[in-house]
C-alpha cells in the first residue's frame, strides 16, 4: 500500500476517514451480517423523501409505465437496499483476502471471458449494483484495463485506486486521458472492463431508445470495437440474496458488431441491458439520472 499523502490528512477530510474506518471495521463481519445491515439501512433510505428517491421513482415510471406503482415502489426499495449493501461491502473488496474474494464472488462461466480468443476483448459491464465486485473478482485472474472517473473526495479516490490495484497490476485509465491509452491496452491484449450505460452529456453520444424513452447514450462502444478490431463480450454481476455474495456471468460475443449503423449499434447495447434489467429490476442503478440530457427543445424529465 502506498504511503498516505500529507494532503489527505487535512482536518476537513476527517469525516471521510471516519467513513473509511467504518468500512474497514465492517469488512471483518461475515457477509450475511453486512448484507442484513445494508438491507436495513437501504430500506430506511428508501422511505426518506429526497432527490435520489425522486430520480429513481421517475426512472422506473418512465421505463415501466404499464407496471403497477406498487411493484415499481418495491423495485425502488430493492434498488436502495442492493446499492446500500454493495456500498457497505466495499470494505471486503478493499481489504478482504484473495481467498475470501474468490469464495464470495464466483464466475459462472470463466471459459467465456475472452470470447473467441483471437481478438481483443471489450467487456460490456452495465451498472448493476454488483459491477465493482465483479470487476474486482475478474482482476484476480488476469490484468485488466479499467476506465475510471476520479472521485470527488480525495480520500475515497485514493482508497478506491489502491483497492483496485491490489491484484494482477490492472491498467487504470482515467476517462480524461483520451482514447489512445484505451487502444494501447486493447492492443496489448488486456480486456477492457467498460460501463458506457450512463448519461454523460451530449459529447460523443447519440440519442437512442432505452425502454422506449429517448436517452443520450455514449457511442464509444462500437467506435472502440471498430478501431481496435475488438469483440464485445457482455458481463453482468448479480448480487445474491442473504449475503451469499455475487455471481459473474459472461454472455456470448456479439456477432456482426459493430455494423455500419452507429445508432443501431448503440440501440443494440441498450436493448441488451434492458433484457438484463427485466431479469433483476431491483439491482440496476435507478438512482442515476439516466435521462438527464434531452434532445433540443425538450424540457427536463426530472422537474
Amino acid at each position: 500500500m502506498r504511503p498516505v499523502s500529507e494532503n489527505l490528512l487535512r482536518p476537513s477530510l476527517l469525516p471521510a476517514w471516519c467513513g473509511v474506518a467504518f468500512l474497514w471495521l465492517l469488512h471483518w463481519l461475515p457477509l450475511p451480517l453486512q448484507a442484513a445491515l445494508g438491507n436495513f439501512l437501504g430500506g430506511l433510505l428508501a422511505l426518506l423523501p429526497g432527490k435520489r428517491r425522486r430520480v429513481g421513482a421517475t426512472n422506473l415510471a418512465l421505463c415501466f409505465p404499464d407496471t403497477p406503482k406498487t411493484i415499481r415502489n418495491r423495485w425502488l426499495r430493492q434498488s436502495f437496499q442492493a446499492a446500500t449493501r454493495a456500498a457497505l461491502e466495499h470494505g471486503v473488496l478493499w481489504w478482504g483476502s484473495e481467498a475470501r474474494l474468490r469464495r464470495l464472488i464466483r464466475i459462472d462461466n470463466p471459459e467465456a471471458a475472452m470470447g473467441d480468443g483471437k481478438r481483443p476483448v471489450i467487456w460490456l459491464a452495465p451498472h448493476f449494483v454488483g459491477l465493482i465486485a465483479g470487476g474486482m473478482r475478474l482482476s484476480l485472474d488476469r490484468s485488466v484495463a479499467n476506465l475510471y472517473a476520479r472521485a470527488r473526495n480525495p480520500v475515497f479516490n485514493e482508497i478506491i485506486l489502491q483497492g483496485r490495484s491490489r491484484f494482477c497490476s490492472p491498467r487504470l485509465i482515467s476517462k480524461h486521458d483520451g482514447i489512445k491509452p484505451v487502444l494501447n491496452a486493447l492492443k496489448d491484449g488486456l480486456p477492457l472492463h467498460y460501463s458506457p450505460d450512463q448519461d454523460q452529456g451530449r459529447l460523443n453520444a447519440v440519442f437512442a431508445p432505452f425502454f422506449g424513452v429517448t436517452a443520450a447514450t455514449v457511442s464509444a462502444l462500437p467506435r472502440l470495437a471498430r478501431l481496435a478490431n475488438a469483440q464485445v463480450v457482455p458481463v453482468v454481476t448479480r448480487q445474491l440474496p442473504w449475503g451469499r455474495g455475487y455471481a459473474v456471468r459472461f454472455y456470448p460475443p456479439w456477432d456482426h458488431y459493430p455494423s455500419d449503423d452507429l445508432e443501431a449499434d448503440v440501440a443494440r447495447m441498450n436493448a441488451f441491458i434492458e433484457d438484463r434489467i427485466r431479469e433483476m429490476p431491483g439491482q440496476y442503478l435507478w438512482l442515476h439520472r439516466r435521462f438527464k440530457t434531452r434532445p433540443a427543445g425538450e424540457s427536463s424529465l426530472y422537474e
